[in-house]
């Protein structure tokens, strides 16, 4: 009996690790929702969530005019990580807008374009079944001076997210390609950081002016 128990534990802690493994953003998430949740928040906001180009924008709340926002970004994440964490870093704040940036380390990571986009219609759609009012903001992928070896791939995936997000109610697709390139069509270093791929302040400032119209 005690040779069964013992075992049941060792599988039972071997399955606890392997999970943590398999998902390394469990720690972050428990962390970030565990301080949001300090500062207390009425339902009826507005998230934005994603990956470290949103976790990463400081300035956020200089452009929502006073209304109550919440930065769930959590670096490195690809879309099926934020499937998978959609209740305590969005759900479970009752926002009435979500702005969501994913699929940029997804393309950096060969995971296939159909693939980011059926885990960004189910987070679509798990949304909608809580609340079919809550406006769904699609973001597109930056264009990163990192990552231009990819850019026909960067750009098919949003060209098919912009196709996707036309077609749904209450989703809309926010394109921000163009205003982070040249006149050329080719990438501005000098709106990156150092490792040109995550936005500077004059990268997010031009961010600040796309997103500004959503809170006037």
């Amino acid at each position: 009996m005690k040779k069964s128990i013992l075992l049941f534990l060792i599988f039972t802690i071997g399955f606890t690790a392997g999970l943590a493994q398999q998902h390394p953003f469990e720690g972050e998430v428990r962390s970030l929702s565990a301080r949001l949740d300090s500062i207390g928040w009425n339902p009826g906001g507005t998230v934005v969530t994603g990956s470290s180009t949103i976790k990463m924008w400081r300035s956020l709340p200089e452009i929502s005019s006073g209304e109550a926002v919440l930065n769930t970004g959590f670096g490195g994440s690809k879309a099926a990580d934020l499937e998978r964490y959609l209740f305590p870093l969005v759900l479970k704040f009752d926002p009435k807008r979500v702005f969501i940036y994913e699929g940029d380390n997804d393309l950096w990571a060969d995971v296939p374009v159909q693939e980011i986009l059926n885990s960004l219609k189910l987070i679509v759609t798990r949304i909608h079944l809580v609340d079919p009012g809550i406006e769904i903001i699609l973001i597109g992928a930056k264009p990163s001076p990192s990552r231009w070896a990819k850019k026909e791939t960067y750009q098919t995936f949003n060209q098919l997210l912009k196709a996707y997000c036309d077609r749904e109610e209450q989703v809309t697709y926010l394109h921000t390609w163009n205003a982070l390139t040249d006149a050329q069509g080719n990438p501005r270093p000098e709106l990156y950081i150092q490792d040109q791929l995550h936005l500077n302040s004059a990268g997010y400032m031009i961010w600040n002016g796309i997103f500004k119209s959503f809170f006037n």
